[in-house]
């Protein structure tokens, strides 16, 4: 790890389409780590892997690199692991037992450790969590005899279920949120090209999201109402949006830039990474919901760091967190990071556009529909001073209604 200061603020103009409010990014690499990721978070923790001593290690922090917790496994014959999301205090991932990789699942701590592979599976990975469905529901994929399965979880390797459509060769979940499920699916008529995939809880739910326009399309992430991921337009990959059907792909790829992908969301918000030109490292990205809204936010990273790529974002009322990494020019080490500004759009802008419409409106109905934590925004119904509670009522509709009619 470099030595340095652990928080950088760079009071720089973003080289994208908007400006935004200046952001401060925190380094979360351990001392002794020699790399480290993150590559999901939730109500201000955040979930990756370490590498200390030539061993990934799952982990999760609480926005600082002192308060990690090492998830690694306490039992025989463990020699790998990482954690690949979170969601109301679950972590999910996998880690290697006797050289076969086991989807998994943490409660915060390594002792809490939970194999899901399922019965007759070679291999599996949990990719995805959402805690808003029966308790957790966990999403990934597990591999029966060559081919990989997409797979769902509620908590035990006993409660698998098979998402894998009929006539497909491959399938994978890589999102899951407010019961729906996120990924690709590769067919058996077509081998090779991934088309975006969305389901619902079983195999017969699926729902194919590939753009007519592209070759080739993955959903990396999922949240309420929104999927993102990417698209190959011709052969480059643009950073992609749905709203739960193919018709409403958006392309979020910039103009003038050589590639993109996004790989998480929430309420109207998506993040990810651009590559600016052919060649050149990739820089840490966010949107809301348009090409042109994009913001480079490696531009707000030391000089020291060559690339970067967004994995997570998670927003209260006080602040917007964007989680992932940085490369470092010096060694190529991975470091993990923590971007935060403060939100200061209102609380009816729910995609930090700076203006409220119509597409604010759908966001809140999706998300009041879906219990989500992203429309809890007052306790008691006064439209004058909005406090979440922790729960999502009628006086969080009433509180948004009021500052909707107002344009703020």
């Amino acid at each position: 790890m470099r030595a340095g200061p652990a928080v950088s603020v760079i009071a720089i103009a973003a080289l994208s389409g908007v400006a935004q409010a200046q952001w401060t990014v925190a380094n979360l690499a351990p001392a002794s780590a020699t790399n480290s990721v993150i590559w999901g978070q939730d109500n201000g923790s955040q979930a990756g892997s370490v590498q200390i001593a030539g061993v990934s290690r799952a982990s999760v922090w609480n926005g600082s690199a002192a308060t990690r917790v090492d998830l690694h496994p306490m039992v025989a014959g463990v020699t790998e692991s990482g954690a690949y999301g979170m969601s109301g205090g679950q972590q999910v991932g996998y880690a290697v037992v006797s050289s076969v990789r086991l989807a998994s699942v943490w409660s915060g701590s390594a002792a809490s450790w939970v194999n899901l592979n399922p019965a007759g599976a070679s291999l599996s990975t949990a990719t995805s969590v959402s805690a808003d469905v029966n308790g957790g529901q966990q999403g990934g994929y597990s591999r029966f005899g060559s081919l990989y399965h997409a797979s769902v979880w509620s908590g035990t390797a006993a409660s698998f279920v098979d998402l894998h459509p009929a006539g497909a060769r491959h399938s994978y979940v890589y999102g899951v949120a407010a019961g729906r499920q996120g990924g690709s699916v590769e067919l058996s008529s077509n081998p090779g090209p991934q088309r975006a995939a969305l389901w619902r809880g079983t195999a017969e739910s699926y729902v194919d999201l590939h753009p007519a326009i592209a070759s080739d399309s993955t959903v990396l992430g999922v949240t309420t109402g929104q999927q993102v991921g990417y698209a190959d337009i011709g052969t480059v990959n643009h950073a992609a949006l749905w709203q739960n059907t193919a018709a409403s792909f958006v392309d979020l790829h910039p103009v003038g830039t050589n590639r993109s992908q996004a790989w998480g969301a929430i309420a109207g918000q998506q993040v990810g990474f651009v590559q600016l030109a052919p060649l050149s490292p990739n820089h840490a990205a966010i949107w809301s919901g348009t090409a042109a809204s994009w913001v480079d936010l490696h531009t707000f990273l030391p000089a020291e760091y060559l690339a970067s790529e967004a994995r997570g974002i998670w927003r209260d009322a006080t602040y917007t967190y964007v989680s992932g990494y940085g490369i470092l020019a010096s060694n190529g080490q991975a470091e993990a990071l923590l971007w935060r500004r403060p939100t200061t759009c209102c609380p009816a802008d729910l995609n930090c556009d700076e203006g409220v419409t119509i597409d604010d409106l759908l966001a809140f109905l999706t998300g009041f529909d879906a219990g989500s934590s992203s429309v809890d925004l007052d306790d008691d119904g006064d439209p004058s001073v909005g406090t979440p509670d922790g729960g999502v009522d009628i006086n969080d509709l009433l509180f948004f209604l009021a500052r909707f009619e107002t344009g703020c």
